[in-house]
């Protein structure tokens, strides 16, 4: 037995003689059987195949990497994986991950960096602290404080630990800028029209209360305050006629226009009806039309006519006793050359540009010889109820929606609205409708 030596193969079979299979498994003993064992199983023999299975692990390993990491990086909302082993231990907080997302948002992050180094947000911390150690989802939000601000909703989830002792986290940053900055335009919607309504209501009633006082027998004062209460009324029904107006254009935003007509005898019908009230007011209306044809584009033809009437209708409420508001419309050109500057050393800006570019656009420019606007309050002009205080806009003030019924029907038609204005000197906006559509019926 101590001459040949004992064997046990393990699972494989054969012996001293028949030869034993390098991948197995064998054991020998006694000095024959080491002996034998040394010569059949070189180190030299079994190196290549011990690298290249750790080579194939490696190689498996990294690819299950790279298969996680794109998975987390196809995700749009930023995604962490972060591990402590001690609670309320902010140096021990490490982030193991970081998806594309995350890694924008809280630049520069590399793992495994320190959470506190890129998040100091205590209530984002004291969240992931209670997932970690506390072993339950937790959740609050969290504003960054980039120079565009956004809003998120923080998730956290925990894992289950580790054998390691470390235990870890996911936290998951879900993005509702879009819904938080909904709910607040909802809110001051609601406030400012509340308020408007308010004004005008309260006038009416406080001439009631005063007709059925001291003036019931005053002729002369009962014309004077029913003019005004007159007034008052139409102020409300235009208020009221705007709000549906602008839901109306703001429900069917999305929606692409389908209808054919021509800029040219749009804007030929509104100069007819703003004509009477432009010349009470000793103001003129020039207009300098492309021929029938050359303007006429898809587009709603309703819409498009409010476009031009809102827009003249403030050149005219701003313009001076004797001046001139100029209404131009043009056909196809380059968005550049159908923007380019009119007042030298004006403030220019534009308020609505559709994402992509659009070819050639047919033009419409108002141009007012009014009081012009201050390059401040040029972003706020498309705002809802925005007005430019210690400007007069005549007998017959605004609703202050005019601006945004605009902005949201050239949206709509993915054009341009563009303003340029001097103090003193006037303030012109030009509007660009894509005319690459080919137009078959005009609509009269």
């Amino acid at each position: 037995m101590a001459a040949v030596g004992a064997w046990v193969a393990l699972g494989l079979g054969g012996g001293p003689g028949q030869g034993v299979p390098e991948a197995g498994l064998v054991l020998l003993a006694g000095a024959a059987g080491a002996a034998w064992a040394a010569r059949r199983f070189r180190p030299a023999r079994i190196r290549p195949a011990v690298e290249a299975a750790d080579r194939q692990a490696r190689e498996a390993a990294e690819q299950a990497e790279a298969r996680v990491a794109t998975l987390l990086d196809a995700s749009p909302d930023p995604l962490l994986v972060v591990s402590a082993r001690e609670p309320d231990d902010l140096t021990g907080l490490r982030i193991e991950r970081a998806n594309a997302a995350a890694r924008t948002l809280f630049r520069p992050v590399a793992p495994p960096a320190l959470l506190v180094s890129v998040l100091r947000d205590p209530e984002v911390l004291s969240a992931v602290d209670e997932a970690l150690f506390g072993g339950v989802e937790a959740a609050c939000g969290f504003t960054s404080g980039a120079a565009q601000e956004r809003t998120f909703q923080v998730l956290v989830r925990p894992l289950p630990p580790e054998a390691d002792g470390r235990r870890r986290a996911v936290v998951l940053f879900r993005d509702e800028t879009d819904l938080r900055r909904a709910e607040r335009t909802r809110a001051d919607f609601l406030a400012n029209a509340s308020h408007e309504l308010r004004t005008p209501l309260a006038s009416l009633s406080g001439f009631i209360e005063t007709l059925r006082g001291h003036a019931r027998d005053d002729r002369e004062a009962q014309d004077r305050f029913l003019a005004i209460m007159q007034n008052q009324a139409d102020r409300m029904g235009r208020l009221i006629d705007d709000l549906l107006s602008l839901s109306r254009i703001e429900l069917n935003e999305h929606v692409a226009p389908q209808g054919r007509t021509d800029l040219a005898l749009a804007a030929a019908d509104v100069v007819d009806a703003l004509g009477p009230q432009a010349a009470r007011r000793g103001v003129r209306i020039e207009a300098d039309l492309a021929a029938p044809g050359e303007a006429a584009l898809c587009g709603d033809r309703d819409q498009l006519v409010q476009v031009i009437q809102n827009l003249t209708d403030n050149a005219v409420k701003y313009a001076p006793e004797g001046g001139v508001v100029r209404l131009t419309v043009r056909g196809p050109a380059e968005r550049e050359t159908a923007l380019a500057p009119i007042l030298a050393d004006a403030a220019r800006l534009t308020l609505v540009s559709p994402d992509a570019a659009r070819g050639t656009y047919a033009m419409v420019r108002i141009q007012d010889e009014g009081p012009g606007l201050a390059r401040e309050h040029l972003p706020r002009l498309a705002e809802r109820f925005y007005r430019v205080e210690g400007q007069k806009s005549g007998e017959r003030p605004g609703t202050g929606l005019g601006l945004s019924i605009v902005k949201h029907i050239v949206n709509r038609h993915q054009g341009v609205l563009a303003v340029e204005s001097a103090q003193g000197r006037g303030t012109v906006f030009t509007v660009l409708i894509p005319s690459g559509l080919p137009v078959t019926e005009v609509s009269q």
